[in-house]
């Protein structure tokens, strides 16, 4: 939802589903990645990319049929073990001179109990919206 051009030919998006729905306001919502792929087993090659984003689903308590969970996915009762494997396969894609972002919201999980599964420390980051929920952390893969 963050890509201002979805159909850039420099990007390669993936997402563990393809689907399309219509939302409760009418709107069409197409989840249409390039390549479907858990983030937990990524099918690329050790340093792959020079630039990675990491936005996990950050929302627990969605029902199945709900349109935030249609829109963003949702966090598995394994959610803690996901985002420590997601981070290690992101961090493995990445090549060294590196720069991997991470997209998360608070709004049910803090950050203070994200970072403890992260196997490397954030740079600098920024918290957006209007809430302050939503923050953004910048992480460099120093070279091998």
């Amino acid at each position: 939802m963050m890509w201002f051009d979805k159909a850039n030919p420099s990007v390669t998006f993936a997402d563990i589903r393809e689907e399309s729905h219509t939302l409760c306001d009418g709107r069409a919502l197409e989840v249409k990645p390039d390549i479907i792929a858990d983030f937990r087993a990524m099918p690329f090659a050790d340093n792959a990319f020079h630039l990675v984003v990491f936005d996990p689903p950050h929302l627990k308590r969605l029902g199945n049929t709900s349109w935030l969970a249609k829109k963003y996915g949702r966090l598995l009762p394994t959610w803690e073990d996901d985002i420590k494997a997601g981070f290690a396969e992101c961090w493995r894609v990445l090549a060294p001179k590196g720069t991997l972002i991470f997209k998360w919201n608070e709004h049910e999980i803090p950050l203070s109990r994200i970072l403890p599964l992260l196997s490397h420390a954030p740079l600098f980051g920024h918290t957006s919206r209007k809430n302050g929920e939503t923050v953004w952390m910048t992480f460099f893969k120093l070279p091998l």
